[in-house]
């Protein structure tokens, strides 16, 4: 690998260790093995590094979201039960030990000490909320339209944050996927849609 490479493995795994804040350009460069000035000259800063290992550190999670890159097997998209498979998937990957998702929770908590991994992260989270969709309403990525990613995108981030911020809290009380479907079922029904209730009893 080069310095670019190095660089980003190296602020990953700072990240994990000492999150945002407590990480230092000297932390990145020992961890990485390279030096200050590569930072500048690859990434512009420390703060612009530590935003885009985050974001490798969320997408390498997000691969499991579909089990190989598929939607849940036997599933329609729109489905309650592609709602409930996939948020299932989500969740599994916040009770991993070593999950990257507290992380967001100190952005939220210390993102004005951080305003330039903040602002990239801002950016970001659009874009999120476009590749999010098609997961649970089929699709390509490249054709998702602005008002989806306005509307659908940003109401499927809402549910993300708010569990990421249960599950860092406090998991033994956070919400389920099954728990979260059924919620949804009954919004739906109490609005007038008729839609099957999903299977229940199964672990999340």
């Amino acid at each position: 690998m080069g310095h670019r490479e190095d660089l980003l493995e190296g602020a990953k795994r700072c990240l994990l260790e000492k999150g945002f804040v407590r990480t230092t350009a000297r932390d990145i460069v020992r961890e990485s093995g390279t030096n200050l000035a590569s930072i500048g000259y690859h990434y512009g800063s420390k703060d612009a590094l530590l935003a885009q290992a985050y974001i490798a550190l969320v997408e390498a999670v997000s691969d499991t979201f579909e089990a190989g890159g598929h939607p849940p097997a036997g599933t329609e998209p729109g489905s309650l039960e592609r709602f409930h498979e996939v948020w299932r998937n989500v969740i599994r990957t916040m009770r991993t030990p070593g999950s990257p998702w507290h992380l967001s929770m100190e952005i939220i908590a210390m993102g004005d000490k951080l305003p330039e991994v903040r602002d990239h992260l801002a950016k970001a989270q659009r874009e999120a909320a476009r590749g999010v969709i098609p997961m649970l309403m089929g699709g390509l990525e490249e054709d998702v339209p602005e008002d989806d990613v306005d509307t659908l995108g940003k109401f499927y981030m809402t549910l993300m944050m708010g569990l990421i911020a249960q599950w860092t809290f406090d998991p033994g009380t956070a919400t389920r996927a099954d728990e979260l479907t059924e919620g949804l079922r009954r919004v739906v029904e109490a609005s007038g849609g008729k839609v099957p209730g999903p299977t229940t009893g199964e672990p999340s």
